[in-house]
């Protein structure tokens, strides 16, 4: 089947990548109109981990990784969102209605595969050409699935980031929608499912992590810096959270 949906071109990949001048402020991550500095587009939000830990390590949010403001130098952000295209679903359809659910099921997974091979192909077009901050860059295929390179893109929903809500605001500066041909579903999944999205980070020392538990003074924060309900929060960090929120105590009651 793999073979099929080269040969026949089954598929029809999109992406939209976007860069915008950046710095950080606190645990915000602030995106700029123009290379002055002096309007802002956007704020894209970012949680710190809140571990105990014995290692003298400090805990990190991916904020961590953008020049602050108050340093003065001039940084970066990058966003993008890649798809298989949306024609996976008529043929999985098509599969379907032939009672065949394998190869349903495989065509599913196979475009699954192609959006993260997209993105990890997309990713080095950044860092060699669009934003060129690697342009010697040589690896191979090893190498790159060791994510020997420099730069992360951490997803919003994943661990660096488990807040799904800050994917609204990834797919409004990249219009994505009409770019790329993805939406955002009310449960913030994207909707075709074999899409990706995410963040470009150049910092030489960046790394994957992962928030894990926060605390309520931490989410209390964070509410307040995106002007959202608490309650709303918590229920979009319900799966991070180290504590019982008031609205499901209430509810227990």
């Amino acid at each position: 089947m793999l073979q099929k949906i080269v040969d026949e071109k089954w598929f029809a990949p999109k992406a939209v990548v976007g860069f915008w001048p950046a710095n950080a402020v606190g645990d915000d991550i602030r995106l700029f109109t123009g290379e002055d500095r002096a309007a802002e587009r956007a704020t894209l939000f970012t949680l710190r981990q809140q571990l105990a830990r014995r290692d003298g390590q400090a805990n990190v949010a991916l904020s961590d990784f953008v020049a602050p403001l108050a340093s003065g130098k001039a940084d970066y952000v990058g966003g993008f969102v890649v798809t298989a295209g949306i024609e996976e679903v008529a043929i999985a359809e098509r599969f379907e209605r032939a009672n065949d659910d394998y190869n349903s099921i495989l065509v599913k997974a196979l475009a699954d595969r192609f959006a993260e091979a997209f993105a990890e192909r997309m990713h080095e077009v950044v860092r060699r050409e669009l934003w060129g901050y690697a342009p010697d860059e040589r690896f191979s295929g090893d190498e790159l699935i060791s994510e020997s390179y420099q730069g992360i893109r951490p997803a919003p929903g994943y661990p660096a980031q488990p807040d799904h809500t800050e994917k609204v605001t990834l797919f409004e500066l990249l219009d994505a929608e009409k770019q790329a041909g993805v939406a955002l579903t009310e449960s913030m999944a994207m909707w075709p499912g074999s899409s990706v999205s995410g963040l470009y980070l150049s910092h030489p020392d960046s790394y994957y992590f992962g928030v894990a538990k926060v605390e309520r003074d931490q989410v209390e924060d964070y509410a307040a810096r995106k002007a959202m309900p608490v309650a709303e929060v918590e229920r979009w960090l319900g799966p991070v959270l180290n504590y019982i929120p008031a609205a499901a105590t209430d509810q227990a009651a």
